[in-house]
């Protein structure tokens, strides 16, 4: 057995819509459930709402959390792994997209530079090869950061 964790969105015109977060057990005793990705009750009307704590439930104006006591079989079936390698693939595609922006945005062409002796300037072009290298390297092999 293990303890599935729910949480509710408030919503002051429905009761409770409960969304797995996950579950605890022994063989998982702890775990952080991220909440920030979670759908408000009217962006998840394709899934239609679960009532794993009853019907005629009343209507609140707060979150909440609910903790049901299930079998861990069925549990693990319902619960999607936290980190996988599109997770790994979707923050590294991040990572360097919002780098190559930022130094891009300190762009000069030649004419606007003015000589100064303190300054390293590194071409645009040499940024955008990396960022070419990279994003293949990340294609071919998600994790090749890691080792």
């Amino acid at each position: 057995m293990a303890g599935a964790v729910y949480f509710s969105w408030p919503d002051p015109n429905a009761p409770p819509c409960w969304q797995l977060l996950g579950y605890i057990s022994n063989t998982k005793p702890s775990a952080i459930f991220k909440i920030s990705q979670l759908k408000k009750l009217d962006e998840m009307a394709t899934n239609g709402p679960t009532n794993v704590f009853g019907t005629n439930l009343p209507i609140s104006h707060i979150a909440q959390i609910g903790v049901s006591i299930e079998p861990e079989a069925s549990l693990l079936q319902q619960t999607p792994a936290t980190t996988t390698t599109d997770t790994y693939y979707q923050f590294g595609q991040k990572m360097i997209q919002n780098f190559f922006n930022f130094v891009s945005s300190f762009s000069l062409t030649q004419s606007q530079m003015v000589p100064n002796p303190s300054e390293t300037f590194v071409p645009l072009s040499t940024v955008q090869t990396w960022f070419t290298n990279f994003e293949r390297r990340l294609q071919q092999n998600p994790n090749f950061w890691k080792s």
